[in-house]
């Protein structure tokens, strides 16, 4: 973030980091797009009774208010009051049945907005902050195979973002009725506490989670015990996991003849069966992981986190779930699954902790020279000429001495200086119109409606620091 940001999660970047931020965008969107995902944007701010659909975030929600409401906010029910929106998925949930007469179901969308949350900003952690997101919302019903498909998206984005020094990434998948059913065959009955608790694993340890399971959740030692047995099962194949499952059920004593384990065993064949398929295509790169609860109140069934390699500080970078009644249109639902990525924590990570940097500031790949004021109009004739055929080019902001103007295009990480036609004091001293890479120091004869720039040194890109080196 750039230094002298005077409020605290609210990142500002300079212009090399919106240069890389802006990359990375363009890298996540046409991943999408490969995949046959459609763009959308939604508004800023929601009503508040939407927004307090997520439960426990409703408490980070920015309300919004006018100068001559201040003092008075109070008496208008939070439900009534717009808000910031803290995620693109409560909106996404309005926009499909406001919309629903127009859109191709199933509809599959992707979107990359700003949203704001107002959590403890953090390493990483910010109050406004990009998110990438993707959904598949259906009408009346949704087929499992997308929620083998969603997660092999992402899987496919964070292979393209390891150009920007992104570790590998490995998707955790759990299925909330698999845990529920669990949960209830222990006797629990506070499934949304148990579930909001288990997700703080990572965050505050499993004896602090034991705590709160007894305290807040009404579990025995035994019950929180279990619950902890569930979490720890990890696996990367369905027969593992079942497996895996069938052991902790006879341990604790779950019934076979109850629907506590009927609703577990649902959830348990659609989890075995994201994690084949998706192997089927990336081996070991959806993975199933039962301490991933997803403490939110709308998931129904598989939910998702992903991480990065050798980054654990860093936490969850792409997260999402199932919901089958987040949209819902009197006796119509659209159940949707969808994932999340968190692109500010990435590009954070990018450059602080990668070395991230773009190979030049400016996407101009050309500096036009200019010999003085007088002829400016023919370096601007030649900019022009060189963007009308798809050429980024910058006129010198002065005629200062052309050893300046080189530094001025250096500074800016533009490789090339052009130098417009000169006549001279004498016919020697008089030179056409000449193209000089200042990186190579090539200098030739050019013309503005016909050359083209060596594509090694016009392209913007992303380069990364070699820590071993730095």
């Amino acid at each position: 973030m750039a230094k002298g940001a005077s409020l605290s999660g609210f990142p500002e970047w300079l212009p090399s980091e919106r240069a890389v931020e802006q990359r990375v965008i363009d890298t996540v969107r046409k991943v999408f797009e490969l995949n046959g995902f459609l763009g959308i944007e939604t508004r800023a701010v929601e009503q508040g009774s939407s927004l307090l659909k997520k439960g426990e975030t409703s408490k980070e929600i920015y309300l919004l208010s006018r100068l001559q409401e201040v003092g008075s906010e109070s008496d208008t029910p939070v439900e009534d009051r717009l808000g910031l929106h803290f995620d693109l998925t409560v909106p996404l949930s309005r926009y499909v049945v406001e919309n629903s007469g127009a859109l191709t179901f199933p509809f599959k969308r992707w979107q990359i907005q700003k949203v704001w949350r107002g959590e403890r900003p953090q390493e990483g952690r910010f109050r406004e902050f990009v998110q990438a997101d993707i959904d598949v919302v259906g009408n009346g019903d949704l087929p499992e195979h997308y929620e083998v498909e969603l997660p092999l998206v992402m899987v496919s984005v964070m292979e393209e973002l390891r150009a920007f020094g992104m570790p590998k990434a490995t998707v955790h998948a759990n299925n909330r009725k698999l845990s529920e059913g669990f949960y209830r065959g222990l006797g629990l009955t506070d499934i949304e506490g148990v579930l909001r608790e288990v997700d703080k694993l990572d965050k505050i340890g499993a004896e602090e989670v034991t705590k709160l399971l007894v305290q807040e959740c009404g579990a025995d030692q035994s019950q929180a015990e279990a619950c902890l047995a569930l979490a720890d099962l990890t696996a990367d194949d369905g027969s593992s996991l079942r497996l895996g499952f069938e052991t902790l059920c006879e341990r604790y004593n779950i019934n076979h003849d109850t629907e506590a384990y009927t609703l577990a065993s649902e959830g348990l064949a659609t989890l075995a069966m994201i994690v084949d398929e998706a192997a089927k295509i990336r081996p070991g790169a959806v993975i199933a992981d039962l301490k991933i609860a997803r403490g939110l109140d709308y998931y129904t069934g598989s939910v998702y986190e992903t991480f990065l390699d050798g980054a654990p500080a860093l936490g969850s970078v792409c997260s999402g779930g199932r919901y089958d009644n987040l949209a819902t249109q009197g006796k119509k639902r659209y159940p949707g699954v969808g994932l999340s990525i968190g692109l500010s924590r990435l590009v954070s990570y990018m450059l602080h902790s990668a070395g991230a940097k773009p190979s030049r500031v400016s996407p101009a790949a050309v500096l036009v020279a200019v010999w003085d004021e007088e002829s400016r109009s023919v370096s601007n004739g030649i900019a022009a000429q060189l963007r009308k055929r798809g050429i980024a080019a910058d006129v010198s902001p002065s005629a200062a001495k052309l050893g300046k103007q080189i530094r001025y295009a250096d500074h800016l990480g533009i490789p090339y200086v052009w130098f417009p036609a000169n006549s001279g004091d004498s016919p020697e001293d008089s030179k056409g119109e000449q193209v000089k890479n200042i990186l190579t120091g090539e200098q030739q004869n050019a013309d503005c409606l016909s050359w083209m720039p060596d594509t090694v040194y016009a392209q913007q890109s992303v380069q990364i620091e070699d820590k071993a080196q730095a």
